[in-house]
C-alpha cells in the first residue's frame, strides 16, 4: 500500500497536469499558437538544461559501477529492439517512430531517481542507471522519428538520406546536447557554483509542468481515437511486456538489490513526456506519443508497484 500511494503521489499530478492544459485550451486561455511555442521552449531550453543538470551531477568518484551501467544500456538496446520489431504490426507507416519510442522511452531520469530516493534513501543507483539508459533513449529516438517522419518519406528520401539526415539531427538535438554536455562536465569533475545550480534547477523545473500542460492543450481526443489502437498497445508493451521479458533477464545476470529496482523502475516507468515534445519538433503530429503517455502515466501507478511488490516478495530487492 505504501508503494501504491507513494506511485499515485509521483503519477498523479503529472496527469492532472495534463487535463489542466485541455481545460486551458478548452477555455481559451492556451490557443494552439502559444501551445506550440510552449513546446518548442520545453524542447529547446527547458528538457536540455534538465538533462544536463542530472548528468553534471553524477559523481564519478564514489559508486561507479561500470558492469551496471553496461547492464543498463544492453537492457535499453534490448528495449528498442523489441519496440522496432513490434512497430512493422502498426499500419499507418507515420506512427511507427511514435510507436517505437512511446514504447521503450522511460520517463526514468524524472520519475527513477524520486522512486530510489524513498526506497532506499539514495538514488547512486538511479544515477548510473540515467547513464546507461538515457542518452541511448534520445539517440534511438531521432532515428526513429527521422526515418518516419511524413516529411521525409513525401520527399521520397533514400535511407542514405535518411540516415544522413537522422546523423544531423543527433548532433543538433538540443536535448542530446545537454546530455553530452552534462556527462562531459562530470567526467572532468568541474565545480559548480551554487548560482548555476539554482538556475539549472529553476529552468530544468519547468521542463515536466509546461510539457504536460503543452501536450494536454494539444490533445485532440477525435484525432486520438484514431490511433488508440496502436497507442493502447505501446502502452502495454511500456508497463507490462519490457518488464515482464527483461526484468527475468537481469534476475539471471545476478542483479539484485537496490540495482534490480532501478532496473525495474527504468522498464516500468510511463513513457516520458519528452516523446511528445520531440515528436512533435521532429515533424510528426504527436497523437501517438501524446495518447501513450497519458494511458502509461495513469497505468503505471499501478504497474510498476506490482513489479516492485513481486520483487520485493521475491526477496530480491
Amino acid at each position: 500500500m505504501e508503494h501504491l500511494v507513494f506511485s499515485l503521489d509521483a503519477t498523479m499530478p503529472a496527469f492532472l497536469l495534463m487535463l489542466f492544459g485541455m481545460v486551458l485550451r478548452r477555455t481559451r486561455v492556451i490557443d494552439d499558437a502559444f501551445a506550440a511555442r510552449l513546446n518548442a521552449f520545453v524542447f529547446h531550453v527547458a528538457l536540455p538544461v534538465l538533462l544536463f543538470g542530472d548528468m553534471a551531477a553524477i559523481d564519478f568518484d564514489e559508486g561507479w559501477d561500470g558492469s551496471f551501467v553496461a547492464v543498463c544500456f544492453g537492457l535499453t538496446a534490448a528495449c528498442i529492439a523489441v519496440a522496432v520489431m513490434l512497430s512493422f504490426f502498426v499500419t499507418r507507416k507515420a506512427d511507427r517512430g511514435e510507436f517505437i519510442q512511446a514504447s521503450y522511452r522511460s520517463s526514468a531520469a524524472l520519475l527513477g531517481i524520486a522512486l530510489m530516493q524513498n526506497m532506499y534513501g539514495s538514488s547512486a543507483m538511479a544515477a548510473l542507471m540515467i547513464v546507461g539508459a538515457v542518452p541511448l533513449y534520445n539517440v534511438a529516438a531521432v532515428f526513429a522519428l527521422a526515418f518516419t517522419s511524413d516529411e521525409s518519406r513525401r520527399q521520397g528520401a533514400t535511407a542514405r538520406s535518411r540516415l544522413a539526415s537522422s546523423l544531423r539531427g543527433i548532433v543538433s538535438n538540443p536535448i542530446i546536447i545537454g546530455i553530452v554536455a552534462g556527462f562531459l562536465w562530470a567526467v572532468m569533475r568541474l565545480p559548480m557554483p551554487h548560482i548555476a545550480t539554482s538556475l539549472i534547477d529553476s529552468v530544468g523545473g519547468l521542463a515536466a509542468p509546461l510539457g504536460l500542460m503543452a501536450m494536454g492543450a494539444m490533445f485532440d481526443l477525435r484525432r486520438a481515437s484514431g490511433r488508440l489502437r496502436p497507442a493502447l498497445w505501446a502502452s502495454a508493451v511500456k508497463l507490462v511486456g519490457l518488464a515482464a521479458l527483461l526484468l527475468p533477464a537481469a534476475v539471471v545476470l545476478g542483479i539484485r538489490g537496490e540495482a534490480l529496482a532501478a532496473i525495474a523502475v527504468m522498464l516500468g516507468s510511463p513513457t516520458t513526456v519528452s516523446c511528445f515534445v520531440m515528436a512533435r519538433a521532429m515533424g510528426h503530429d504527436g497523437i501517438l506519443s501524446s495518447t501513450a503517455v497519458m494511458a502509461t502515466t495513469l497505468g503505471s501507478a499501478f504497474t510498476l508497484t506490482a513489479w516492485l511488490f513481486l520483487l520485493r516478495s521475491c526477496a530480491l530487492i
